[in-house]
């Protein structure tokens, strides 16, 4: 049926050839479903051809391969319709998956422990890098906001900060005690020593994090620090902005509201954080086809 459904489009639709192969690829993985579900493939229902598609997105199929699928597998049973050997399509209204905007790569929990354990924290600058790291994943903040950081900014005991960010606009984001912990050790531990090479050049730098010579490190220091460890833990292309993704994910993930995000990343529009609305669909159907008695 595969075959003539094929041979139909190559002749009657002209499909270019490279069309043909992935449909024939969908085509073949519904095949292979049906078997597991030991029906035959012009038997499936609406709930099956479902279930297909939910372990497809499960399989790591991007939602633009899944919508081809759910396409190839509509024209299918269109085709056995027209001839003859089903009365009705069970895909008529067989619906693709919503493509999300594409979300760049974030961490696992496990990967950030494990670039958080980086930094050598018997030198300033070992102790210096933990605290960046640790108030980047606290926080969500861009690069650009964290190294324009200042002491006065902080808030350590009520575990708050204040920062400027896009549009000249303040906002308010909790640090967390972990991250404020790393930043009084660095203030007392490692800032004098970087701070003093400042004062030696006669110069004083109010923003908190310091670089070799004294002044405040920048956006592409820090870059290069970060990119450094993640390459010593075994993360490629580990990046400040993977870590503000990694912080909005992993807070999604355990439950935290879109708007209260939102308000962390200094977000204009609900509709930019929006992007990160995967999560709540991923644990949404995983909730579903765990509980639901049809699912």
């Amino acid at each position: 049926m595969i075959d003539a459904y094929l041979d139909h489009l190559r002749i009657e639709r002209r499909l270019a050839d490279h069309t043909l192969e992935s449909y024939a690829r969908d085509l073949q993985a519904l095949a292979r479903f049906a078997a597991g579900e030991g029906r035959a493939l012009e038997s499936l229902d609406r709930h099956a051809l479902e279930s297909f598609v939910r372990e497809q997105m499960a399989n790591g199929l991007s939602p633009r391969s899944v919508a081809r699928a759910v396409a190839a597998i509509r024209g299918f049973f269109r085709f056995l319709v027209l001839d003859r050997r089903l009365e009705q399509s069970p895909a008529d209204d067989l619906s693709p998956p919503r493509a999300w905007p594409a979300l760049p790569h974030h961490l696992s929990i496990d990967q950030v422990d494990q670039l958080i354990a980086q930094p050598d924290l018997a030198t300033p600058f070992g102790l210096r890098d933990r605290a960046m790291i640790e108030l980047l994943y606290a926080t969500g903040m861009r690069v650009s906001e964290l190294v324009n950081v200042r002491a006065a900014d902080l808030h350590l005991d009520e575990e708050y900060l204040t920062c400027v960010g896009k549009g000249n606009k303040e906002r308010l984001i909790p640090i967390g005690g972990e991250a404020a912990s790393w930043i009084r050790r660095y203030q007392r531990d490692a800032r004098p020593a970087l701070a003093a090479r400042a004062r030696a050049a006669r110069r004083s730098e109010p923003r908190l994090f310091l670089n070799a010579r004294g002044g405040a490190i920048s956006r592409v220091g820090f870059w290069k620090v970060l990119t450094a460890y993640g390459r010593k833990a075994g993360i490629d292309a580990v990046s400040p902005h993977m870590l503000r993704h990694s912080f909005a994910t992993h807070l999604l993930e355990r439950g935290a509201d879109l708007r209260a995000i939102q308000m962390m990343l200094g977000h204009a529009d609900l509709s930019t954080t929006q992007i990160y609305t995967h999560v709540l669909e991923a644990r949404l159907r995983s909730v579903y086809e765990r509980f639901h008695p049809r699912a």
